[in-house]
């Protein structure tokens, strides 16, 4: 089981809902309202919280989980037309529920080069880039992939996020969106041995995520890294969405074999308000479809979050001025 689905019961729903609605904006002191919510969310049935927990913490829990019925914010807005935060946005249920779910899994992370390190991202299409293979797009169909950091050290798939949350605020309006995840256990069931040991070949350079490009006008690829890693039981697969490069044609036959598995096998989600997908960012690839944009203020519109189980690993990245916040 590849999939975890849950529900909050309405009554739980509104219990946190009644406590979050009443707490300011998280990002003025982010560890003192983690801290907040972790006691909120301590109100969760013991069997759902234990399901969430689990999904962070156990290598054969699933690699995505849909969690439904979560509180929303009395009024909403309309969706920031350009990625960045609503300043009309005046209450806060959502980066509640956003970084209630991202506590239970670990401890959220900002990226200079992502969203100007902020922790929580607003997810929405921005017309300049509905043709990016970026988190701005909506005329494309953003490839299957993990979300991947550019580092100096040349390894993208080492500092990046564990997990990522994705709390909607706001629907498609032609209900239209989907989003895919295809795990690294069904992919090498579905693939034939002698590709599945390509990809675990170190044949393959990850171009730097298009944040990162854009600013420098160019490619920014790895070093030469399998696709696949790790235990036979519980792989872990790194792909670019802004382009993995081959360096053989095996490996790139291997590769396009590796995108049409995920098509085959890919868990399908529309989001809807009061709907949360967590996603293990090393387990498992995602991917969005097209949908149509208006750019009139009633777009899709979801709230992000970056997490890695711990901060320890990627201390030699974090800024002086935020310990949350890397470079």
């Amino acid at each position: 089981m590849t999939f975890a689905d849950l529900e909050l019961p309405d009554r739980v729903r509104d219990t946190i809902g009644a406590e979050l609605c009443l707490l300011p904006d998280p990002t003025a002191d982010v560890d003192r309202a983690l801290t907040r919510y972790h006691r909120i969310f301590a109100a969760l049935p013991t069997e759902l919280l234990q399901q969430i927990m689990d999904f962070g913490r156990h290598n054969d829990s699933p690699g995505v989980m849909l969690v439904r019925n979560l509180p929303l914010d009395a009024e909403l807005p309309p969706t920031p037309v350009d990625g960045e935060p609503s300043a009309a946005k005046n209450s806060f249920v959502a980066e509640g529920v956003l970084l209630g779910l991202t506590g239970l899994l670990g401890e959220p992370i900002g990226v200079l080069t992502e969203k100007a390190g902020r922790l929580v991202h607003d997810v929405v299409p921005v017309r300049e880039g509905a043709r990016a293979q970026t988190n701005q797009g909506s005329a494309v169909f953003l490839n299957f992939h993990s979300d991947i950091t550019y580092d100096t050290t040349g390894r993208y798939d080492v500092a990046n996020p564990d997990f990522l949350v994705l709390n909607c605020l706001r629907g498609a309006a032609g209900h239209d969106a989907f989003t895919y995840y295809a795990d690294a256990r069904d992919l090498c069931r579905h693939l034939p041995d002698p590709l599945v040991e390509t990809l675990r070949s170190p044949l393959y350079r990850l171009n730097a995520p298009g944040s990162y490009t854009t600013s420098v006008g160019e490619e920014v690829l790895s070093e030469p890294v399998p696709i696949l890693s790790g235990a036979p039981r519980f792989p872990e697969i790194t792909v670019s969405a802004n382009g993995t490069r081959p360096l053989t044609r095996g490996a790139g036959t291997a590769l396009d074999a590796l995108q049409d598995a995920c098509r085959s096998v890919a868990h399908t989600v529309r989001l809807e308000p009061g709907q949360a997908l967590l996603i293990n960012n090393r387990k498992g690839v995602h991917a969005r479809s097209t949908f149509r944009a208006r750019h009139d203020g009633r777009d899709r519109w979801l709230q992000r979050t970056y997490i890695r189980r711990n901060l320890w690993n990627v201390r030699y990245r974090a800024t002086p001025e935020d310990r949350r916040v890397h470079y």
